[in-house]
């Protein structure tokens, strides 16, 4: 494409107009399509696109049905392994995947050969994408500030975004191949298969957890008394907390806006837990908001990485019960952890809460007095 670039330029004067042309002219000298070139200005990422080439190991000349042909899988499956994973859905006709993707696809065949359904194929590409999808926006963030200075040039910025990529990316797959192998031994090592289970060959579908919910008192207020980013800084802050205290039998399953959720299968590890949480929000100072928990326990199944059964109910709805900077827990999580000489308890009344029938007994948790046996 030639100048005057018809369509790149609205709205744009000066500076800004020129340096459009500088970095328009630096891609199609380096032989980005018009199609490349429309696609990126449409999604404002022009100066991305040499990183975009980087990453897809080349430029794009595979359409998804040659993809899928190539590697020998039905396009019906790349798509819905794509879906899965947070990915659109490919005009099966356009050019938009590069030769070195092929490789990456043949892994879905291979998995089929192996014996993993499309159902199981679907399942493992929903908690990737969703926890990929996740990181990649945290590394393009932290690519961005590696890269940006004042006063950068649109060129510049591209040229330096893409060298970048190309120093980082080959550390990026050898990093998340070492922590899903830690992540797989540490769910080997607490996999337990009852004789039941052996004789009939299936996994069980439920099984007797403590669940915990954590959640942030007054973040609503604070979302309309703050900027944006100040918000989000206070969500990630609690989620660090959250993974600093999800050690041992403690699991943290995931981030629900101003709330973290927690799992164990040892109810006084998840109750000592809690309590470690309260503290370390508490230490965040008085501008931080304070944190609330709720615990419950009860037979539930877990579910593409998450959990679902009334006891995660019950312990959603535990917070709102509990006071700012304690740890409340039902009757059932009580009792399953009363025995344990870190924690000390008292009764808190029977409350009603929302979808249970009758009244939820409930009891506030807090360390033992005796420092020796805390």
């Amino acid at each position: 494409m030639s100048a005057p670039w018809h369509g790149f330029l609205d709205g744009l004067e000066g500076r800004a107009r020129e340096e459009r042309v500088e970095l328009l002219e630096w891609l199609a000298d380096r032989g980005f399509t018009d199609a490349e070139l429309h696609r990126a200005h449409a999604e404002g990422l022009l100066a991305f696109l040499p990183a975009e080439r980087v990453v897809m190991g080349g430029p794009p000349t595979l359409t998804a049905a040659q993809l899928a042909d190539r590697a020998g899988v039905p396009l019906e499956l790349l798509q819905a392994v794509r879906a899965s994973q947070g990915l659109a859905i490919a005009d099966p006709d356009r050019v938009d995947f590069a030769e070195a993707e092929t490789r990456a696809v043949e892994l879905t065949a291979r998995f089929a050969e192996l014996g993993v359904s499309e159902a199981q194929m679907v399942a493992i590409g929903r908690v990737l994408g969703r926890g990929l999808a996740q990181a990649a926006q945290v590394m393009r963030r932290t690519v961005l500030e590696l890269t940006l200075e004042p006063g950068l040039r649109e060129r510049e910025l591209a040229e330096r975004f893409e060298a970048t990529v190309e120093v980082v990316l080959p550390h990026v797959g050898p990093l998340l191949e070492s922590m899903v192998r830690m992540h797989l031994r540490d769910m080997v090592r607490g996999e337990t298969l009852d004789l039941r289970a052996r004789e009939e060959g299936a996994i069980p579908g439920a099984r007797e957890v403590a669940v915990a919910f954590a959640d942030l008192v007054g973040f609503t207020r604070l979302g309309q008394e703050v900027p944006p980013q100040e918000v989000g800084r206070v969500a990630e802050r609690l989620e660090v907390l959250g993974a600093a205290v999800a050690t041992g039998p403690v699991r943290l399953v995931k981030t629900i806006g101003d709330a973290v959720m927690l799992v164990s299968d040892e109810p006084a590890a998840l109750v000592v837990a809690g309590l470690a949480l309260v503290d370390l929000v508490a230490a965040e100072g008085e501008e931080f908001p304070q944190v609330r928990v709720g615990i419950a326990q009860g037979s539930a199944t877990s579910v593409g990485g998450d959990w679902f059964g009334a006891p995660v109910n019950l312990a959603s709805r535990m917070t709102s019960l509990a006071r700012t900077g304690s740890v409340l827990a039902t009757q059932e999580a009580h009792d399953a952890a009363a025995d344990d000489p870190r924690l000390a308890w008292s009764f808190a009344g029977e409350r009603r809460v929302k979808g249970v029938r009758g009244g939820v007994k409930t009891f506030r948790a807090r360390r033992a007095p005796d420092p020796e046996r805390a």
